[in-house]
């Protein structure tokens, strides 16, 4: 392993997802041939004939035998449909377990897995436990913008339904110090989502995070509707997991749908050269802004380790992001950051 100072190691689960070493073992090849990533190193983790099947045949010796490619073998993998408890309670030798087991022991600086979203953050939540002063950690992702210069974090996007103020405003102190250091942005601006701008709008509970943010060193905006989450106007937003989730499954819906029409008009614009030729670059440029891959790696932020959940579906590229993701956040000591950040504002 390289001695470079910003040098992280990242733990892959390489057996999850609904395609598993098909697509995680290639992604995994791909980021570590980045010219920008060579200073990094990934441990796969899980059954080791199907990914020593799926490297032979990508031509991994050189990763291999310079060790910034290593296996680590689990013999177990937790199903996609499995009970979380259950996954927990039964596999303790999963391939899922194994690598966020690896981040707890300092062998590696960040998992990263397209598993069973449950069963990951119950895994997660139990091996490397909350930050001190964390009731309970949160999902949180990238979400695209109408400006593609702009960045926007999003949380939690579903893996509390039942939050109180206060996990609101921890969820806003992660998701402040995640963008101040990992999007550089000195001082984030951060929203809550909300039915409406208006401070008399919302939820007793919304009504009092906002008032418990105002009195935080955050530089908190006030509310934000749904209708503005893509207009760059804000770089973080924090809502409650039920809301994010929802939120976050009818943009891709409608990202989906838009995409979905678009193919169908540039095919019938294509049937003319001309029109063809005019439709094509923007056709790429509106696919390149709204390809889920490339905001694919949402984290389980708040624990005391590093761990990004892929979408299960997802392919090669957008795997490499995830990978991409976890590896930003190690490099750049987002867990350190947040221990500190939430030791000043409630001096615990």
């Amino acid at each position: 392993m390289s001695s470079t100072p910003n040098a992280t190691t990242v733990a892959v689960d390489a057996m999850g997802g609904d395609f598993g070493p098909e697509v995680t073992v290639p992604a995994a090849i791909e980021f570590l041939l980045k010219p920008h990533n060579k200073d990094h190193r990934i441990i796969l983790v899980g059954l080791e004939e199907p990914i020593q099947t799926v490297l032979r045949t990508h031509g991994a010796k050189e990763l291999l035998d310079s060790k910034r490619l290593a296996i680590h073998g689990a013999s177990e993998v937790v199903a996609m449909d499995e009970s979380p408890a259950l996954a927990l309670k039964r596999k303790k030798d999963s391939s899922m377990r194994v690598a966020i087991n690896l981040v707890k022991e300092g062998v590696a600086q960040a998992a990263v897995s397209a598993g069973n979203t449950g069963a990951l953050m119950a895994t997660a939540r139990f091996v490397l436990k909350t930050i001190k002063g964390i009731d309970r950690p949160a999902i949180i992702s990238t979400m695209p913008c109408l400006d593609t210069s702009q960045t926007l974090h999003m949380l939690d996007l579903g893996a509390n339904v039942d939050s109180t103020p206060e996990m609101l405003v921890q969820f806003a102190i992660m998701g402040s110090v995640l963008t101040r250091y990992v999007d550089k942005k000195e001082s984030p601006r951060v929203a809550l989502l909300n039915v409406g701008a208006e401070e008399i709008k919302g939820s007793e509970k919304v009504k009092m995070a906002s008032q418990l943010l105002n009195e935080s060193p955050l530089n908190y905006v006030g509310y934000i509707e749904a209708d503005e989450i893509f207009n760059g106007k804000v770089d973080v937003i924090v809502c409650d997991g039920f809301e994010g989730n929802v939120a976050l499954k009818a943009s891709e819906g409608t990202a989906k749908m838009i995409m979905k029409v678009l193919k169908e008009e540039f095919k019938r614009n294509a049937l003319t050269k001309l029109a063809g030729a005019c439709a094509a670059p923007v056709f790429r440029s509106i696919q390149s802004r709204l390809d889920p891959r490339s905001h694919n790696g949402a984290s389980l932020i708040g624990l005391n380790g590093i761990v990004v959940k892929s979408h299960g579906g997802t392919d090669q590229v957008g795997f490499e992001y995830a990978i991409q993701e976890a590896r930003q956040q190690a490099s750049r000591n987002v867990i350190g950051h947040i221990s500190q950040e939430i030791e000043k504002v409630y001096s615990i």
